[in-house]
This record gives structure tokens, C-alpha cells and sequence, in this order.
């Protein structure tokens, strides 16, 4: 019995210790710099690169144009970057498609995207801590710092919410 309550103590012990390490890997990324890129637009070919938008709030989104959250999501972000882009604030799309970029720019003419999309590579997904399912968004604030995440879809509300806190 007594075997019994000491595993189950270190059991507990264990699990608070996991979740303090997640409480702090969560904070310890609001503080991580947004990694450099040099990607590919979608539209024309152009070179973009990550200082393009040095001090601007952005948010950095992971998609595919076959994927059904990311495709809900972007009339959100389209109605965002119009009210917000006169303030300082820019999506842009990082496309993991592997059908090329014609396929993309295809896609994003069809959607009426109004944010500039890139093509994505395994690199930059490594960069920015991995991306294990899509969609997934990055919030970066004018100093450049990745402030918060977003694994999976990503509702308005919440956005303009983390916006209106980082514009202030």
C-alpha cells in the first residue's frame, strides 16, 4: 500500500512539474524574435524578406489552400488587414502547398487575398518552433518579437482582441 501512495505522489509531483515547464515555455516565446526569411511571393516571384516589415505588428500565417480551417479563416483576416493595415498591421500567408506557386497565386486571386502570401519551406517552419498542423499563426508586435501562437483556426474575435492590445 505504502509502494502504491509513493508512486502516486511522484505521479502528481511529475504532472506539476510538467505543466510549470509548459507555463514557461509559454512565456519564454512571447519573448523569441521572429526568425529572418527571404520567401518567394506567390504572385509575381519577388524576393520578400522578414525586414521588409521591420516595425509592424504581423501576423505570420502557416497554411494550404486544400486545408478546410485555413480556408474559413481567410475572410477574417481579409476584413482584418483592411481595418487594421492603415495601422501599422500586415498578415502575411506563408503557403506550405506543394503545387508551386502558380497553384497558390491561383488560389489566392480566386479568394480575394489582400495580404501578401510567400511560399513557406520546411526551414522556415523549423524556425519558428515547428509546425505540426495547419493552420497555425504567429502574432509578432513592432519590436519584432513573436508575442503569441495560434495552433489551429483562428477566430476574429480572439485576433482583433490580441490586436487591439499589442496597437494600443
Amino acid at each position: 500500500m505504502q509502494i502504491i501512495k509513493s508512486m502516486a505522489a511522484k505521479a502528481r509531483l511529475l504532472a506539476i512539474a510538467l505543466a510549470l515547464f509548459a507555463l514557461m515555455a509559454g512565456a519564454a516565446q512571447a519573448a523569441t524574435k521572429m526568425p529572418d526569411f527571404t520567401l518567394t511571393a506567390a504572385k509575381d516571384g519577388a524576393m520578400v524578406k522578414s525586414s521588409d516589415y521591420a516595425g509592424k505588428v504581423i501576423l505570420i500565417n502557416f497554411f494550404a489552400t486544400w486545408c478546410p480551417p485555413c480556408r474559413q479563416e481567410i475572410p477574417d483576416f481579409i476584413k482584418v488587414q483592411k481595418e487594421y493595415g492603415p495601422k501599422g498591421f500586415t498578415i502575411i500567408g506563408f503557403s506550405v502547398d506543394e503545387g508551386g506557386a502558380a497553384l497558390v497565386d491561383k488560389f489566392t486571386q480566386k479568394m480575394q487575398i489582400n495580404y501578401p502570401v510567400l511560399m513557406s519551406n520546411p526551414k522556415i517552419a523549423r524556425d519558428f518552433g515547428g509546425i505540426l498542423g495547419i493552420p497555425t499563426s504567429f502574432l509578432v508586435n513592432k519590436e519584432g518579437n513573436v508575442v503569441k501562437r495560434y495552433d489551429g483556426y483562428l477566430d476574429h474575435q480572439t485576433l482583433v482582441k490580441d490586436l487591439n492590445s499589442i496597437l494600443k
